[in-house]
């Protein structure tokens, strides 16, 4: 009996196998969303998309961090048609019309209300306890960041203003807990989460909740947002948001994905694609104000030109996004590369 036979054998623990034949790390099935810019934020190419473990979505208030959060579960739910949204709601800032939006079935929502960290902690255990790798489960948290402690609960009820030192240990202790599950189960969780300005003289924003949310989180994504005005009459007609990845295991640190959504039309789904065709030579701009693409056989710039607004259209970006050529410098671009090894042996 060799030695891996006897580790074989003397196992107790139920899912122990070896390393090239293990099912937690076969090749993650990735839900790519209707948003290529999201697609590259998940996933570090235009094939992108959502893939299981933690996932938190951090910034101000009023950030779209929910609406991104339902994005996820729509894109989910709509590849697996028995998937099941499991949405934890801490601040009730979420309307019915939201899923409608997001042409989410809310028959096919479970939503459970919390008030504080222990309560949200032993619900989501008693839930991923139960079940079995192959049920299709997405989980939002809106918001992990608005949740008190049991402790500052009770000490509000009993009238006492002592300061609650418990709940940055009791989030540690919930993350501990969920993480393996998470990956074991094949399940995507999606959290919203707050920022804060550190004090020093070039301030950074800090996701707030301690090391807990931060060192569990398979992906962070911090929202910060731009107003977009309307050229002619100055009025506000959206916000453009900035993704910046803070933490990824599939996409480059610090890279930044626009997202522009306006209060009619909601979602732009080409959003930021511009920028990355005229860097990678896809599209040029022949004069002032006008774009055209650009043919990656023969070098010749197309004859029809188009305004920026009306290149929002299948018409002008599918030729484009099928192209091998600009998936592979979005890849290039924005995936980690993890193929070469660390170290290489110098004779």
């Amino acid at each position: 009996m060799s030695v891996l036979d006897k580790i074989k054998k003397n196992s107790s623990i139920k899912d122990a196998a070896i390393l090239a034949e293990s099912k937690f790390f076969t090749e993650k099935d990735m839900v790519s969303t209707a948003v290529p810019a999201m697609n590259i934020a998940l996933g570090g190419s235009l094939d992108g998309g959502i893939t299981p473990g933690l996932n938190t979505w951090a910034g101000p208030s009023k950030h779209f961090k929910t609406g991104l959060c339902l994005l996820m579960a729509m894109a989910y739910m709509k590849k697996y048609p028995e998937a099941v949204l499991l949405f934890y709601d801490s601040e009730f800032g979420t309307p019915q019309s939201y899923f409608k939006s997001f042409d989410i079935d809310m028959h096919r929502v479970w939503h459970t209300p919390i008030k504080n960290i222990e309560e949200f902690k032993f619900d989501l255990m008693q839930q991923l306890e139960n079940l079995d790798r192959g049920d299709k489960v997405i989980i939002i948290v809106d918001s992990v960041g608005n949740l008190a402690s049991k402790k500052e609960v009770d000490d509000a009820i009993d009238k006492k203003s002592v300061a609650d030192m418990t709940r940055a240990k009791a989030l540690k202790s919930l993350y501990r807990m969920i993480t393996p599950y998470l990956v074991m189960l094949d399940i995507p969780m999606h959290q919203v989460n707050h920022t804060y300005k550190t004090h020093e003289m070039f301030a950074k924003d800090v996701m707030s909740g301690g090391q807990g949310p931060y060192l569990s989180s398979d992906n962070i994504y911090f929202v910060g947002r731009q107003q977009d005005k309307d050229k002619k009459t100055n009025e506000i007609r959206g916000y453009n948001f900035i993704v910046t990845i803070e933490k990824s295991r599939h996409v480059k640190e610090k890279s930044k994905i626009p997202l522009e959504v306006l209060f009619e039309g909601g979602i732009n789904k080409w959003s930021g694609l511009m920028d990355m065709a005229l860097e990678s030579g896809h599209v040029v701009k022949p004069k002032q104000g006008w774009y055209a693409k650009v043919d990656q056989e023969t070098g010749e710039i197309s004859d029809k030109n188009f305004r920026l607004a009306d290149t929002n259209s299948k018409e002008f970006w599918n030729s484009i996004l099928e192209d091998q050529k600009f998936k592979d410098y979005v890849t290039k671009k924005y995936r980690l590369v993890s193929e070469n090894s660390i170290l290489e042996d110098d004779e």
